[in-house]
């Protein structure tokens, strides 16, 4: 099934945030662990969640984010101001990433654009990004004992250099940002395809996630799937891949190669004219820049 990211999934999922920015909350029987702090005007979001679901907002123990990505990051600082005993975890890098002031003012200013849609959730709260300390440097093989189950971790680069998935294999359920794609819009049969940073390592790192063979994925916006349309999902993912690679290089010979050109007339045609992508449009501009760069780059080397 295909469901909206909110509520409970069963005795050890529930779902904190909004739907759009969904923090997925493991809850151990020793521990407990929210996957995903998204955007920091949905912190208060966040808290309330804790709130609900354990009646004190202090009894989450980690937050661990699947990649730096102001979507999912942004809260960590807010997160972390108001419970002093969190710990934090991700990839090495975005520790670093989350000290340097050019990151984080280009985080404030994508998450400012978005501010009067999330005013009733931010009200007077301080939710600025702020430097703040990762105590947790996570790498492949890592696992979390949180208590009756465990947090696999495994290094999925492609979409970004510092993608990372968790995996609770007693109940198969996958949590991996964008390093597995996502839903386009409401079209259960199109797969937005999101490789930034590698094509070859984004289809890598799905080749790998196939393989855990999950019966829930936590998908990074909006929905959840489950049972046989998890690994579905995941296997139309790795089929759209290549089709979208091949896109972007026909709108770079659009353009004659000039890749600033390439991506204003592929925005126009898929985002402006389509409508079907659920993403704020400035976050979109920079996913694609990223995008258009990575695939010109691939073909003048001479890959195929």
């Amino acid at each position: 099934m295909k469901v909206k990211a909110d509520g409970d999934f069963g005795e050890w999922i529930s779902v904190g945030g909004n739907q759009l920015y969904p923090g997925y909350i493991i809850k151990g029987r020793k521990q407990h662990l929210m996957i995903d702090a998204g955007m920091n005007l949905i912190g208060p979001a966040y808290i309330a969640s804790l709130e609900k679901i354990f009646g004190d907002k202090n009894a989450l123990d980690y937050v661990f984010a699947t990649h730096s990505h102001f979507d999912h990051v942004g809260s960590i600082p807010y997160l972390k101001r108001k419970l002093p005993k969190l710990k934090a975890g991700a990839f090495e890098r975005v520790g670093a990433l989350m000290k340097k002031k050019s990151v984080l003012d280009l985080m404030t200013t994508l998450s400012e654009i978005q501010r009067e849609l999330y005013q009733d959730i931010v009200g007077d709260e301080d939710v600025r990004i702020e430097p703040v300390d990762f105590e947790f440097d996570l790498k492949e093989g890592d696992i979390f004992d949180l208590g009756g189950v465990t947090c696999e971790v495994y290094e999925v680069p492609g979409h970004t250099g510092d993608s990372m998935a968790f995996f609770v294999p007693e109940i198969r359920a996958l949590f991996a940002g964008e390093a597995c794609g996502l839903p386009e819009a409401d079209k259960d049969s199109h797969v937005k395809t999101e490789f930034l940073s590698s094509y070859d390592e984004y289809v890598a790192s799905l080749e790998k996630l196939i393989k855990l063979q999950p019966k829930l994925i936590g998908m990074a916006h909006l929905w959840v799937f489950t049972d046989d349309d998890a690994t579905d999902f995941l296997q139309r993912s790795i089929e759209a891949a290549p089709g979208y690679r091949k896109l972007i290089e026909t709108y770079l010979d659009t353009a004659n190669g000039d890749i600033d050109n390439a991506v204003k007339i592929m925005a126009k045609k898929e985002y402006d004219e389509k409508l079907k992508i659920a993403q704020p449009r400035e976050s979109y501009i920079e996913n694609l820049k990223a995008q258009v760069r990575h695939v010109a780059s691939r073909t003048t080397a001479g890959s195929k």
